[in-house]
């Protein structure tokens, strides 16, 4: 079955629960709940990708997620950290966590690709075409899912040199960064195209504004969930390793219907 991946953000400014899990208790506890309910991954995240974000600095980042993650480490829970830094991605690793989620695919850090290469962790890489801040500028495609797969495949190129071998790589085609909303759900009709690059593939659609759009545009939460949990299912059955979502219960249910459809 497709493994759920628990969006745990320590920040106070993403776009739909910033502030939230600030303290360490309130976070560990949040970690836990999702657990409990079927997340095979809890990803940690420092610092806030939304569109238009400011970049703080790695030492900031490092102080709201690294004792998180040496507590949930603690109790056996796994982790992966949600960051653009390497030298962040290196303290993570050392803490505990299995993977790094680079969300621009070693690009925003130079150093990213080198460091993981020599880190006990598996990276996931994803397509960035440049910071939040002006995404959308570069948002310019001909036919998105195969440019998206072939940007991929040249960072997994890079990731090669630098010394990641390709078992250690997962993909993930960036929804809803440098992508209009049009565009996302073209990507999402196209996951075969980065399925078949022969990776896993991660899929993060959760609470994006473009599921808002589709649902006359002013969608509130449980709204964007239920959409969120319709096309992780979708996903998975398009071939998806991993979804990445907020509500871990009402996507673990999305995905054991979709398995009892298809007659697993």
């Amino acid at each position: 079955m497709t493994g759920i991946w628990g969006i745990l953000n320590i920040t106070p400014d993403s776009f739909s629960d910033g502030g939230r899990y600030l303290d360490l208790d309130i976070a560990v506890a949040r970690a836990r709940t999702m657990r409990a309910q079927g997340a095979t991954m809890i990803d940690v995240g420092g610092e806030s990708t939304r569109p238009g974000a400011d970049r703080i600095g790695a030492a900031e980042e490092q102080r709201r997620v690294l004792p998180v993650i040496e507590a949930l480490t603690a109790e056996g829970i796994p982790t992966s950290i949600d960051t653009l830094n390497a030298d962040t991605a290196a303290a993570a690793v050392r803490a505990g966590t299995r993977i790094v989620n680079d969300v621009s695919g070693g690009l925003a850090d130079e150093h990213m690709l080198a460091t993981v290469a020599d880190l006990d962790a598996d990276i996931a890489i994803g397509h960035w075409r440049g910071p939040s801040a002006d995404m959308y500028a570069r948002a310019q495609y001909t036919r998105i899912a195969r440019e998206v797969a072939s940007e991929l495949r040249d960072r997994v190129t890079a990731a090669a040199v630098a010394g990641i071998a390709p078992s250690r790589v997962i993909l993930d085609p960036g929804i809803g960064f440098a992508k209009s909303g049009p565009q996302n759900w073209e990507v999402l009709r196209g996951l075969d195209e980065i399925v078949a690059l022969g990776h896993r593939v991660l899929i993060g659609t959760s609470r994006k504004r473009f599921l808002a759009d589709t649902l006359d545009g002013d969608a509130d939460q449980p709204r964007r969930d239920l959409a969120t949990a319709v096309t992780s299912a979708l996903s998975a059955r398009a071939g998806a390793w991993a979804v990445r979502v907020h509500d871990v219960a009402a996507t673990r249910d999305a995905l054991a219907v979709t398995t009892a459809w298809d007659g697993a």
